[in-house]
């Protein structure tokens, strides 16, 4: 009999990553997103809403950044937002993303002749266009994801879909037959990126968006690329995460990519 690999695995593996003795300094659930700072650095998520009711109402600041992240394991989302965050706490880093050899906010000339911050989309883009037929699966309406039917056989996997978007059940008929999969990092936090990920061998797949975990260990899970952020602007990250400021936000996040 073949032996079943925890869905858990990949949860406990980031959380060990974080180390004892790294206390949590401040956080804030918002309307959009989340942020926790730590006596090592500044994480964000997407503040993700639904799931299971809220338990732990504890003050989590000056507690183990370590304990904290546990939270990721929650079933109510938006502690799992906070979970999230004080992983990337620890791994969304300069020190650490460097020594893995990331990249960062780069620019690129659209074809239609606008330029905008280059992300996994556009860096995957000839890659994908080269291929003429590649079947290609989003999971998180994205802005401009509509970009891609240009090139590629384009789903699009919602929870709440609209416009031809597939409804996110469909992964399981849908992954296994693409040729590349780009799913965003809100995955880590409702608990559907285990099963993504093993619908995915053999995929090409791109983990994106500020909520994506910036650790290697993904890699060991069939993960291609991790493009995420890091914070470049801690007091704007504040600012823009208690006001609903969104450009803000963006401003205040510097975009990263790591290869595996």
């Amino acid at each position: 009999m073949t032996q079943k690999t925890s869905p858990w695995k990949l949860y406990d593996q980031l959380i060990e990553g974080v180390p004892e003795g790294v206390l949590v300094t401040d956080y804030c659930l918002g309307t959009h997103w989340s942020y926790l700072e730590a006596e090592c650095g500044m994480g964000v998520s997407f503040t993700t809403r639904g799931g299971a009711k809220r338990v732990d109402k504890r003050d989590l600041r000056g507690l183990p950044l370590r304990e904290v992240a546990c939270l990721a394991k929650s079933w109510c989302f938006e502690e799992a937002s906070i979970g999230v965050a004080a992983l990337n706490a620890w791994y969304a880093r300069h020190e650490l993303t460097d020594a893995l050899g990331a990249t960062y906010d780069e620019t690129v000339d659209l074809p239609d002749g606008s330029i905008r911050k280059i992300d996994a989309f556009e860096l995957y883009r000839p890659e994908i266009a080269a291929k003429g037929t590649a079947k290609v699966t989003v999971v998180g309406h994205f802005p401009h994801v509509d970009r891609i039917a240009e090139y590629a056989q384009l789903s699009v996997l919602e929870r709440n879909p609209h416009d031809d978007d597939l409804p996110d059940p469909a992964c399981e008929y849908i992954v296994p037959e693409q040729d590349y999969l780009f799913m965003t990092g809100v995955t880590i936090i409702n608990k559907t990126a285990p099963r993504l990920l093993a619908l995915a061998e053999g995929v090409t797949t791109i983990m994106v968006g500020p909520s994506v975990v910036m650790s290697p260990k993904l890699f060991d899970y069939g993960v291609d690329m991790l493009a995420g952020s890091v914070v470049a602007d801690p007091e704007k990250t504040r600012f823009a995460v208690k006001t609903g400021a969104g450009q803000f936000f963006g401003e205040a996040l510097q975009m990263c990519s790591i290869r595996a």
